[in-house]
């Protein structure tokens, strides 16, 4: 590349080599029409009409005259304001365009520049692809611009290069212990990273880099795209952050999710919420805070406490479970239609029966499960602050059919691991403490709370109908050689298009609380019931 000139050999037919002076002009040039010429250009592109357009672009950007550059484009605007932003936004210089062999109207190309923040410089390098298209109207030959032609990270109008300091500093995660928290030791934690830098990384003392990144615009995030670095030009010094997780706890989570398909676990200190451990087997999206899925029959621990608290069951009396159930138009049946003869219903709720719950819809009202998991478990409010992102649960006002399959955890009902943890220990202890990964004391933020308690009656219940199901019901196998006072439920959610349910367990064992997630696993006593009792008895 000397003197401002490209060359380059275009492959085709009747294609040789083709080169571009600093002013856009070459002999023989007939790509463009004359002031006079009132014909509308049509038909397919020439490949001397490509080469010329490219030629004009390429060479106007790169000798930094972006509204020359912008004049052969089809969107002079857009492609003038981010070519401009290019050179003053994203601080970038010395910048050479080399195009590539043309292929029809597509010709590729690649960027050689320089980086240039106060004294530092960092070269970048990457490849792009611009397409000569004719302009509505007169036909003309342009480059068909987007932003990507500019960088192919640049997916939406408004996305731009942006060189400055990093939004935040980098954090040093450390465990309870004080041992630092990485992605390369705990794969599961990436994404757990991510949201602790995003939370404290401007309050843990550190300072921000400096680094080209991705700015997104509106249209960009309306789809939901992050920002993205692309270069660093200088590292930050990372503050620290600790979390209450246990290394050893972790380090045995990550082993369990990963035997067990796509799967997801949490377990938490029930006195306080403090989280000791969380693993997802898929790495992209954090399912055990973040996950939105139905619950199944750990739902049944919620709605059970409504029903005894409105005189409605009682664990030790006598209680419907037919093999069907209609109501509000559904057939609802149990797993195998089975059915339970003069039966209690706690033997109903140790065997997961799914009518001895429906066949009780019609006597509550239809804010009754919204309220009781927003009153007494903290669910469902969308005010948890656990130190990362999180969903807190949902349990929507539903009527009907759909209010009746929320009572055994479909319909609308939504939950994650760290929910259905949260739900067991509201049991053990008797009042809701909202799991946290960071205490509150880090950053003075409040954690939620519940409204009112259970009472002493209904509350004891519950928890006999828990322990009952983790000796005798459907938790057994599980839950065999997981000592102490143990309390547990299973779950299985249908998901429309699955062969297979997704698997839940919730479960306690003295001061721990733990849950999971086996999707498209199958039953959750055989699936996430296995993960969670060895969490339970480990951290016992």
């Amino acid at each position: 590349m000397l003197g401002g000139v490209i060359a380059a050999v275009v492959a085709g037919a009747g294609a040789g080599v083709w080169a571009l002076s600093g002013d856009g002009t070459a002999a023989g040039d007939d790509a463009r029409t004359t002031a006079a010429a009132k014909k509308v250009r049509s038909g397919p592109l020439s490949a001397a009409e490509v080469t010329a357009t490219a030629r004009r672009f390429l060479a106007a950007w790169q000798q930094g005259r972006p509204a020359e550059a912008a004049a052969a484009t089809d969107s002079a605007a857009s492609a003038r304001a981010l070519l401009t932003s290019y050179a003053k936004d994203a601080r970038i210089t010395d910048v050479t365009l080399t195009p590539g062999a043309a292929s029809g109207a597509k010709v590729p190309f690649s960027v050689e520049a320089t980086v240039v923040f106060e004294d530092v410089r960092e070269p970048l390098a990457y490849d792009s692809e611009l397409t000569v298209v004719r302009r509505d109207g007169d036909g003309e030959p342009r480059v068909a611009f987007t932003p990507a032609v500019v960088h192919p990270d640049l997916a939406g109008d408004g996305d731009r290069l942006v060189t400055g300091e990093a939004g935040d500093p980098p954090v040093r995660a450390v465990d309870r212990d004080g041992g630092e928290i990485t992605a390369a030791k705990y794969p599961s934690l990436g994404t757990v990273l991510d949201g602790l830098r995003e939370k404290y990384g401007k309050k843990a003392g550190g300072t921000a880099g400096v680094e080209l990144r991705v700015v997104r615009g509106k249209a960009s995030k309306a789809k939901k795209l992050s920002g993205k670095t692309l270069l660093e030009l200088t590292e930050g010094t990372p503050g620290t952050v600790r979390t209450t997780l246990d290394p050893e706890l972790q380090v045995l989570a990550e082993k369990q999710v990963e035997a067990t398909g796509k799967a997801s676990v949490v377990l938490t200190r029930v006195s306080t919420g403090e989280i000791l451990a969380v693993a997802n087997s898929g790495h992209g999206f954090n399912t055990a805070f973040q996950g939105s899925l139905a619950p199944g029959s750990t739902m049944k621990v919620i709605t059970s406490s409504l029903l005894i608290e409105k005189g409605l069951a009682a664990a030790d009396e006598e209680h419907p479970c037919p093999k069907y159930f209609t109501y509000g138009g559904w057939k609802f049946q149990n797993d195998d239609k089975f059915e339970i003869k003069d039966g209690t219903f706690k033997a109903s709720f140790a065997r997961s029966c799914n009518t001895a719950f429906i066949s009780q819809a019609g006597k509550l009202p239809d804010d009754a499960l919204t309220k009781q998991a927003q009153e007494v478990f903290g669910l469902g409010r969308n005010d948890w602050a656990i130190g990362v992102p999180s969903f807190d649960g949902a349990v929507p006002v539903q009527s009907a059919a759909p209010k009746a399959a929320s009572l055994i955890g479909q319909g609308g009902v939504r939950m994650n691991p760290l929910n259905m943890a949260s739900v067991a220990a509201t049991v053990k202890s008797g009042t809701f403490h909202q799991p946290y990964l960071v205490a509150p004391s880090v950053d003075d933020r409040t954690l939620a709370t519940a409204s009112r308690t259970l009472s002493a009656g209904t509350l004891a219940q519950l928890r006999e109908l828990m322990a009952y199901t983790a000796v005798h019901g459907t938790a057994a196998e599980a839950m065999a050689g997981v000592g102490g006072d143990t309390g547990a439920k299973t779950g299985s959610a249908e998901v429309d298009g699955q062969k297979k349910p997704n698997g839940w367990f919730t479960a306690y064992r003295d001061d721990l609380a733990a849950a999971g997630v086996v999707q498209a696993g199958g039953h959750g006593g055989d699936t996430a019931g296995p993960i969670v009792a060895a969490l339970l008895k480990a951290a016992g």
